[in-house]
């Protein structure tokens, strides 16, 4: 199946938005296995996208167009493409009604100007909108099906999911029991993890497999999209991939689906009825930003400490602190057990950054310790990544939760990743 995007809009076009529509709906497509052959973006012009809509038309088999259903005089989907497909604006009372009750639902007046969201081409189908007043629709332009869709990310996102891909999927006449899977992983490049999982999509005889990958640094995610007849039939087999490509991946898979790697480390503390205070060195705070805000942290973060300073550190834990001059594993050790000691917390994690001089080029880099202490146990780890500044910080922010994980689930703390120098 050939698809096209196409998104619109003055803002997108002049970048004053960034466009992360786009890449949305690409990835959501090829987890399913329906890959996009072509992305246009067109401003607010009626003519301009009306040559876009009747060109798509012509060379792609679906269309999903971004934007353009809002209330004001620059939202034209509607209008183009009923002029595309030749066919009258027509008023839907239903979606009409619709729009009046969700503003009364929520004790506001509608405006005027926001009926014009209720004119469809007298050819659509509706797309069910549940969570906002534009409303998304289907209808045919040419040779192709065009899915026009709101650019309220929420709005999009959920009706891409629940009745756009269903669609798409029953079009093209694959199976639409589908199931994807996910691993995220730290640690390994994604050619390296690319050549560790070599053949498993051929453990599924029929060819229904389909691996992918997705490098967000620092972590990778690996999919594994499988088509069958039903459930069943996925579940049986999925499950000798699975199992593969847990063994290869072993220690550096950190969660899989939905799951976090600070997801998995929380409800870990929490099973074990666990604390923890984290002391942080150039990060910015972003270790507790990430564990602080989950639901039932409130039983296990227990406090946080953050500094761009080893010395100022020291100062705010004490004498148990140490008084090192450098960032060292003894110094991380130090501080790790200071913290536990002061904040009363099962655990404590310090994360400690010695940043390089000079200019922030790809030869950049910086010393990264981590300690982690409890009550009776003490581990520690030093580390060196280059790669300029921010990708030492998100470099230190990832291999300080890491080692946490592998602490906690009795796993090696210092095996080695393929983003460490020497």
């Amino acid at each position: 199946m050939q698809i096209e995007i196409i998104c619109t809009g003055d803002e997108v076009l002049t970048g004053k938005i960034v466009n992360t529509n786009f890449s949305y709906i690409t990835q959501k497509l090829e987890d399913v296995g329906l890959g996009v052959r072509w992305g246009t973006t067109i401003g607010d012009d009626r003519e301009t996208l009306l040559a876009a809509f009747l060109h798509a038309a012509e060379r792609a088999d679906a269309v999903i167009v971004n934007g353009g259903l809002g209330p004001t005089v620059d939202d034209l989907s509607q209008e183009i493409a009923a002029r595309a497909a030749g066919v009258e604006l027509v008023l839907s009372e239903d979606w009409l009604g619709r729009m009046e009750e969700f503003f009364r639902r929520r004790s506001r007046v509608m405006s005027p100007n926001n009926k014009k969201q209720a004119m469809l081409p007298a050819t659509a189908e509706i797309l069910d909108n549940p969570i906002g007043t534009a409303c998304g629709f289907a209808m045919d332009i040419g040779q192709a099906r065009f899915f026009f869709t709101p650019g309220v990310p929420r709005e999009l996102r959920r009706m891409l999911e629940e009745q756009i891909i269903p669609r798409l999927l029953a079009r093209s006449g694959a199976p639409t029991a589908i199931r994807l899977k996910r691993f995220h992983s730290y640690g390994l490049g994604e050619s390296h993890v690319d050549a560790l999982l070599a053949g498993v999509e051929e453990l599924v005889s029929d060819g229904s497999a389909k691996l992918g990958f997705r490098a967000h640094y620092p972590q990778i995610e690996t999919k594994v999209t499988v088509r069958g007849a039903n459930d069943d039939d996925i579940a049986r087999k999925l499950s000798p991939v699975i199992a593969e490509i847990r063994k290869r991946l072993g220690n550096f898979i950190l969660a899989e689906d939905d799951d976090t790697l600070e997801g998995v480390i929380l409800d870990r503390l929490a099973a074990t009825q666990g604390s923890l205070a984290v002391v942080e060195m150039y990060t910015s705070g972003l270790i507790a930003s990430r564990l602080a805000p989950l639901p039932g942290a409130e039983a296990v973060f227990r406090r946080g400490l953050v500094s761009r300073d080893l010395g100022e550190i020291q100062a705010a834990l004490g004498p148990a602190a140490g008084a090192d001059a450098e960032v060292t594993k003894e110094a991380a050790e130090n501080v790790a057990k200071a913290m536990r000691r002061a904040s009363r917390a099962s655990h404590a994690l310090a994360v400690l950054i010695d940043l390089d001089e000079g200019p922030d080029r790809i030869d950049f880099g910086g010393t990264i310790c981590i300690g982690i202490a409890t009550e009776g146990e003490t581990e520690s780890r030093r580390s060196r990544i280059l790669g300029g500044r921010e990708w030492v910080r998100l470099g230190a922010v990832e291999l300080g939760l890491d080692c946490l994980r592998r602490f906690l689930f009795g796993l090696p703390v210092a095996e080695r990743i393929d983003f460490e120098r020497n």
